[in-house]
């Protein structure tokens, strides 16, 4: 969804204010009077004060994280107004980490070579020209057509789908609508545009949280930054399910509010032609956006250090060089966020040039580390299945039980979310309560693997078959024409790309259009406020009957909430590994390593899971389709899938990321305890050869 929490690289800085080092103590002990003073008369407005600073980030983390994950609320809704396949979604939802992935490098060489708060705003304000640029497209288009066969005059809408003979056939019924290069451009131009924002929603991601936190490590007391930052984090992670609550408030909202047709619309959220007011969340989380940009721009570059720094200084100075010391090592390994020393801390002091000479050196001889390797790659796979699960899962929920966009978002936001936020708070807590070793986080990690997998079983069978549809599902892998029509309908002048579907209730049996049922009438009948449109005289319904308007309800609605139940709680389970996997990358790396490891190890996530892993998605998604629109003779959006493989592809790929991610820590406990072995070997042959001497 966007930048996740906590995926950035840390912030080399060349300030060593916030170091407990030796060489450190040592210049302090001739200033720290002046500096206390000197700080004392600095102004101590709310734009000086860590804390403040502390809850505009979180607040700008927060509607961050809601603009770049409100796509992913209203991804199927984008495609049936933009006629695209799933697998152009996932690619439009993976592309802002293509403008992220492309800077995210030189944010570690850049540091505190910026004015930090500033160039945070900046970046602000490009997610939100983004969120804009996203609306765009809305504006800029022509009303939402509903039934593209009538789009040359609405006074023709019910007529054009009824069976009427050749003759008396409407001409807008008879024609496949303007196919004109300028409507292909036209609709290449809307593409292009929300291509071209998703980029600046990457580029304008990228300096936010990696400045931010570096900031607040640099400028908190070092006993706080911690705290800072878990409740940055807190508050962040929220981001998405509000992302999520919002796109279901949105899309219960029709496309077109802002120029509805005259006469108003016959058809609610339940039909599948509905589409929802996809681009009012984004201007929305534009505006919030904005307003939590705005203090950045008066925060300085640098603040004064929180006023109890120097009282916890001056009892460090009193103490022995070995306190302090111990104190520095106890420090690492409870802030493992913190900059450290070596290549990371003299990198400001390189030039570009040599920076980026470096950077590859240290990425292959982490790379060589089976440790990190094979933990990064865990994390690849968890990230891959998290992706495809944040971007298609609401549109699997509709199609696979029959439900609307918003339902499926809101289940998305108010379970699967927090489920996830609390399996993360637990690997945290589990690891800082229990104080668990590099073996005993592995061990963690493996055990939340294998019960995310356990959970997935029985996924694979919670749904239902496509039900039938006439001239459709009977060759699934033939494409739809006039001739795969029951022959009850062929006296009308039906055209196959047309879609305004009914039911014919009594046999189970769905039709694309009232023409293809043969029905020559229709009526509205009002109830309780809510239009209901009927049509009569259907030649393929026994009797001559009725249809209503629609699809038909699928048989396993009631199942939508025993499987969102158990998606989300192996979705929590999955997440438990998230802090443990963390500290083994932390412990089994090089110090002087560490913060460009880490730097690292999020960009190879960018690049190997949350960039592939929506395109991945989306085109197994599209091999499961049975029915397409056709605009100008290219696919667009898919109308039918075939429920069964949709089902089993999409758990299959989610279980294939989970099985990964099982084996890799697998392979990290089996490593980690040989490694254990041999190093209490080592120290029992050591003390046998001391007792000898």
């Amino acid at each position: 969804m966007g930048p996740r929490i906590g995926e950035g690289p840390r912030m080399p800085d060349r300030s060593t204010k916030t170091t407990m080092g030796t060489e450190d103590m040592h210049e302090r002990k001739v200033s720290v009077e002046p500096q206390d003073s000197h700080q004392d008369a600095q102004p101590r407005g709310m734009f000086h004060n860590i804390k403040f600073f502390v809850l505009c980030h979180s607040l700008l983390q927060l509607t961050q994280l809601m603009i770049s994950g409100y796509l992913k609320s209203s991804i199927s809704t984008v495609e049936k107004r933009f006629g695209l396949s799933s697998q152009i979604s996932g690619l439009l939802a993976a592309f802002n980490e293509v403008g992220n992935v492309s800077l995210i490098l030189f944010v570690s060489y850049f540091g505190s070579r910026v004015h930090r708060p500033r160039m945070i705003g900046y970046g602000a304000l490009l997610v939100a020209t983004a969120g804009l640029l996203m609306a765009l497209p809305h504006f800029i288009s022509e009303p939402y057509r509903y039934d593209h066969s009538s789009s040359d005059n609405r006074s023709l809408d019910f007529e054009a789908s009824l069976c009427l003979p050749t003759t008396m056939a409407p001409a807008s019924a008879l024609s496949n609508g303007s196919c004109s290069s300028h409507t292909e451009t036209k609709h290449l131009t809307m593409v292009g545009i929300m291509f071209a924002a998703q980029t600046l929603l990457g580029i304008g991601g990228v300096p936010i949280q990696p400045f931010g936190i570096s900031y607040i490590d640099d400028f908190a007391h070092h006993s706080n930054s911690p705290l800072y930052i878990g409740i940055l984090f807190g508050i962040t992670t929220m981001g998405p399910g509000l992302a999520y609550g919002l796109g279901s408030l949105m899309l219960r909202l029709y496309v077109d509010i802002d120029r509805m047709p005259e006469g108003g619309i016959n058809f609610t959220p339940k039909d599948p032609r509905w589409v929802g007011a996809w681009w009012l969340g984004f201007l929305i989380s534009s505006g919030l956006v904005v307003l939590a940009s705005s203090p950045y721009f008066f925060f300085p570059r640098e603040m004064p250090k929180e006023k109890h720094e120097f009282h916890f200084r001056r009892k460090v100075l009193a103490s022995a060089a070995s306190t302090a010391s111990k104190g520095e090592d106890l420090s690492s390994q409870h802030e493992p966020l913190k900059k450290q020393a070596g290549l990371a801390q003299i990198a400001p002091d390189l030039t570009l040039v040599q920076f980026v000479k470096v950077f590859p050196r240290v990425l292959l001889r982490n790379l060589r580390h089976p440790i990190f390797l094979l933990v990064v790659l865990s994390q690849v796979c968890t990230s891959s299945m998290v992706a495809g699960m944040a971007t298609f899962l609401p549109k699997f929920l509709e199609r696979q039980f029959s439900i609307t966009a918003s339902f499926a978002n809101m289940l998305l936001g108010c379970l699967t979310i927090p489920l996830v936020i609390v399996g993360i708070m637990m690997g945290g807590v589990l690891v800082k309560r229990l104080h668990l070793s590099p073996v005993q986080c592995s061990a963690l990690c493996l055990l939340g693997s294998l019960l995310c997998l356990l959970f997935s079983v029985p996924l694979f069978f919670i749904g239902c078959s496509t039900h039938q549809i006439a001239g459709i599902t009977q060759d699934l892998g033939a494409q739809p024409g006039p001739s795969l029509f029951p022959g009850c309908s062929e006296p009308c002048s039906c055209q196959s790309d047309d879609f305004n579907p009914v039911c014919d209730t009594s046999a189970y049996v769905e039709y694309t259009t009232p023409c293809h049922a043969g029905c020559t009438g229709r009526v509205v009948q009002e109830a309780l406020g809510k239009s209901q449109v009927f049509y009569t005289n259907c030649s393929c319904v026994a009797g001559n009957g009725t249809v209503p308007a629609g699809s038909c309800e699928s048989a396993c609605s009631r199942l939508v909430l025993p499987f969102i139940v158990l998606f989300g709680l192996g979705a929590g389970l999955a997440s438990i590994t998230h802090t443990p996997s963390f500290m083994l990358i932390l412990r089994g790396v090089k110090k002087e390593d560490k913060t460009l490891a880490v730097g690292m190890q999020f960009m190879l996530l960018r690049v190997l899971a949350w960039m592939p892993s929506p395109v991945i998605h989306g085109s197994a998604i599209d091999t499961t389709c049975v029915h397409w629109a056709l605009t100008c003779g290219r696919r667009a959006v898919c109308r039918y899938y075939d429920h069964d493989l949709l089902r089993n592809r999409f758990i299959g790929l989610q279980f294939f990321f989970k099985s990964g991610s099982l084996v890799c820590f697998t392979l990290v406990l089996a490593i980690l305890r040989q490694q254990s072995r041999e190093a209490s070997t080592r120290t029992t042959v050591k003390s046998s050869e001391l007792q000898q001497l």
